[in-house]
């Protein structure tokens, strides 16, 4: 069982330094965010993210219910020439730093350009924006990197059109590995249905993901209460802390996505069939449960951090109470002591030939008698 609780201890302290890293990242981006762009006229298409990110990558899935063709590296023109075809495409564009290349893609796709801004800048909250011949999403993928244990944000912008699904990324790495084997080995109706239901798809797998996140914080509150309960200690109290910023960040995250999914459900666009009506449904469903179970934990957080600091109370009253029962035994000792530590000339037990042992037998029956009275009072 100890080691067991050491093991919670040090994952949780280890993803403590990560969710410290990651804010700081954070913080750190959105300060250059505002410096760039500064005094600048709305549609300039300035990339405000990682500045080391990767060069920019399309890859192109295009599909029907019976072939996929699959490009890993596309060109601007390859995906021109999908825009009104009989098929359905997805195209996914990772790097976001060449902004000419960017801008081609939103020229020949007819993107406006303060959507293309929007793309670029990279701490935008989730939101959906309906411009009539297409769809305009920005969901947060959130992701715990298998090699480092690190917690990883990003921002995907997803443009639906009628026959292609434009995804925007700024760096290699994300939860849609599923999405591709599907398309690949033409499992379930995914082959079957157009670009909105992708987009449904690849929606819900970074909302499944905001699942498998939080059942692991899950674990990890659960492990800090109880070793809380056996132990209570600043280092929990930090672990505990680092949680609670952990949750902030996710919720940040999955409340707005909750007005933009059912903006999606709620919407009249002729690029949405009725056939995926029930599925927004659905994923809208899945966005509820993920904020509520969000606020369970913070809920549990909250109630930790109280047991926390009663444990801390309670431990500091045991401590009071002790330095109590000695002070008070020490009172009347001292008092006795006191008297005959005085210096008259006439004080005859003094001159007794027992005295001596009899002070000490009545030290001893008073510290005898005030342990037993302690004891009746269940002190100790």
């Amino acid at each position: 069982m100890k080691m067991k609780m050491n093991k919670i201890l040090s994952e949780a302290d280890k993803q403590m330094n990560n969710l410290l890293t990651v804010s700081g990242r954070q913080l750190k981006r959105l300060f250059i965010t505002v410096s760039d762009k500064q005094d600048q006229p709305p549609g300039t298409m300035a990339y405000t993210g990682q500045q080391k990110a990767e060069p920019l990558r399309i890859s192109v899935m295009d599909y029907d219910s019976k072939t996929l063709s699959e490009i890993e590296d596309a060109t601007t023109e390859s995906c021109v020439a999908l825009k009104d075809t009989g098929t359905s495409s997805w195209i996914n564009v990772t790097g976001l730093n060449d902004t000419a290349a960017i801008g081609r893609i939103g020229s020949e796709f007819g993107i406006h350009p303060l959507v293309l801004e929007d793309i670029l800048h990279t701490t935008q909250r989730p939101k959906l924006e309906d411009l009539g011949d297409y769809l305009f999403l920005v969901v947060r993928m959130l992701y715990v990197d298998p090699a480092t244990n690190d917690l990883h944000s990003e921002q995907v912008s997803f443009i639906l059109t009628k026959h292609c699904l434009i995804t925007f990324q700024e760096t290699a790495g994300d939860v849609f590995d599923a999405i591709r084997d599907r398309l690949r080995k033409g499992h379930g109706r995914i082959r079957k249905m157009g670009p909105d239901y992708l987009l449904y798809a690849l929606m819900d797998a970074v909302v499944d993901n905001y699942f498998l996140m939080l059942e692991k914080t899950g674990e990890q509150i659960e492990g800090i209460e109880q070793a809380l309960m056996e132990n209570p200690n600043s280092l929990l109290l930090n672990e505990l802390y680092a949680q609670k910023r952990e949750l902030l960040y996710i919720r940040k995250a999955i409340w707005p996505l909750r007005e933009a999914v059912g903006g999606l459900e709620r919407g009249e666009s002729s690029l949405l069939s009725a056939n995926i009506a029930a599925y927004l449904r659905d994923l809208y469903d899945h966005t509820i449960q993920v904020i509520d179970t969000v606020e369970t934990f913070r809920d549990m957080l909250s109630g930790v951090q109280d047991l926390y600091l009663s444990s801390m109370g309670q431990k500091t009253n045991q401590v009071m109470q002790v330095l109590t029962i000695i002070a008070t035994i020490f009172i009347p000792l001292t008092f006795v002591a006191g008297i005959y530590g005085m210096n008259f000339e006439h004080m005859p037990e003094l001159g007794w030939k027992y005295s001596y042992p009899v002070f000490w037998s009545v030290m001893v029956s008073l510290t005898l008698g005030m342990l037993y009275g302690f004891r009746r009072m269940k002190w100790f």
